[in-house]
């Protein structure tokens, strides 16, 4: 099968399979063919190791009869941080899974004993569609680049800051450690200028394991829409109600039966972006970090790579990313990821912001960006950090 779409190296389709055993590598090798790159992890410890480090993985492939369900549970919080797809190899697939739950990465379900030509037209669509989203904006802001003078201001002042706050990043380096568990940085996927992906790095705030948390809490979310007047009609549509039937489009989620239609009205209506007020996953001295904003020193290696500015656009996870290439909002991709922007220094830490609101600051500030705007919004910044906000 003949790709439509050009793929270039950095658009390279990265699988991590994972599987105790060899069996059917050489058979997913064949199905994969040089449309992508496979990676094979043997245990579950070594697939977290390839997702927390620098591979940006699209697809995880897991043989669920030698990994066990439980593998995909503890992976769940990294599929929709990094928004992966992945399919579960399982010896009696009888029910239809492949819902893509409220805008996430896809989850799906073959057996293990898999129609190569099925599970490769499966595959080839994650394919095509990564190629056709990133190339879709891509093309359009193909020679995006950070202007020169903003890059030698960049580099420059950040590697002013590094020297000087290196003392202060040794010793929260050594608080993190003795505060809890868990790495010392935060490292995630982010989609930057011109929809190009890169790592971006934080010190670790929060515990380890929070983002496993973050479906449970999807009723704090400070982005919420106004939840409409919910249906007294169970598992039926109000157009199967009327019509005295059962349902007419079934979907099978969490292994029960839901509603096509009011599975996509619920899509809609939820928000874009996801931030939490006083956020239980936080730690002690990651609330400190992160009110005194020292969380985010790490971002000066990014600024000095060339990955980030110090103002731009933040830059989102790609599951976020990726619902924002419609030709109306991809112009923020125009602007450079930043470190603060027009909308941190305008909006931050107001519940009653709305996605449209962040979006229309985003595209703003791509139409509009220049030395001048960035200095004033870095003054506007030096004055926020006064501020006292629990964000």
């Amino acid at each position: 099968m003949d790709s439509p779409f050009t793929i270039t190296a950095s658009d390279t389709f990265q699988v991590l399979y994972v599987d105790s055993t060899d069996a059917q590598t050489d058979e997913l090798r064949g199905v994969l063919g040089d449309q992508a790159m496979l990676t094979v992890a043997e245990t579950a410890a070594d697939a977290l190791d390839q997702l927390a480090n620098d591979r940006l993985i699209d697809l995880v492939i897991i043989n669920e009869t030698t990994m066990g369900r439980h593998l995909f549970d503890i992976i769940n919080f990294r599929r929709l941080e990094q928004g992966f797809a992945t399919i579960l190899l399982i010896t009696e697939p009888t029910v239809d899974f492949n819902v893509q739950e409220k805008g996430q990465p896809t989850v799906d379900i073959f057996p293990v004993a898999f129609d190569a030509s099925t599970l490769k037209k499966r595959i080839y669509y994650f394919i095509y569609k990564k190629s056709y989203r990133s190339q879709q904006v891509t093309q359009q802001f193909a020679n995006t680049s950070i202007p020169p003078g903003k890059r030698l201001f960049d580099i420059a002042l950040s590697t002013l800051i590094l020297v000087a706050v290196s003392p202060l990043m040794a010793i929260v380096t050594l608080l993190i450690r003795l505060d809890s568990p868990g790495p010392i940085f935060y490292k995630s996927r982010r989609i930057g200028m011109g929809y190009r992906p890169f790592q971006m790095y934080k010190f670790r705030t929060m515990r380890t394991g929070a983002d496993a948390m973050i479906q449970s809490m999807a009723s704090q979310n400070m982005y919420n829409k106004p939840k409409p007047v919910e249906s007294t009609g169970g598992q039926l549509c109000d157009s199967c109600l009327r019509q005295g039937t059962s349902c007419q489009k079934p979907l099978f989620q969490d292994g029960r039966q839901v509603c096509e239609r009011q599975f996509l009205d619920e899509q809609r209506d939820q928000a874009t972006f996801m931030k939490f007020q006083s956020d239980p996953r936080v730690t002690r001295l990651g609330k400190f970090l992160r009110n005194a904003s020292i969380d985010e020193l790490p971002q000066l290696l990014n600024i000095l790579k060339g990955d980030m500015s110090f103002v731009g656009n933040r830059p989102l996870p790609p599951y976020e990313a990726e619902k924002l290439t419609q030709t109306d909002r991809a112009q923020r991709f125009a602007a450079p990821a930043g470190l603060t922007g027009l909308w941190q220094v305008t909006k931050r830490g107001r519940a009653g912001v709305s996605d449209q609101e962040r979006m229309d600051l985003d595209a703003e500030y791509a139409r509009t960006y220049s030395l001048k705007t960035d200095l004033l919004i870095l003054i506007r910044t030096s004055w926020a950090l006064f501020q006292k906000e629990n964000v």
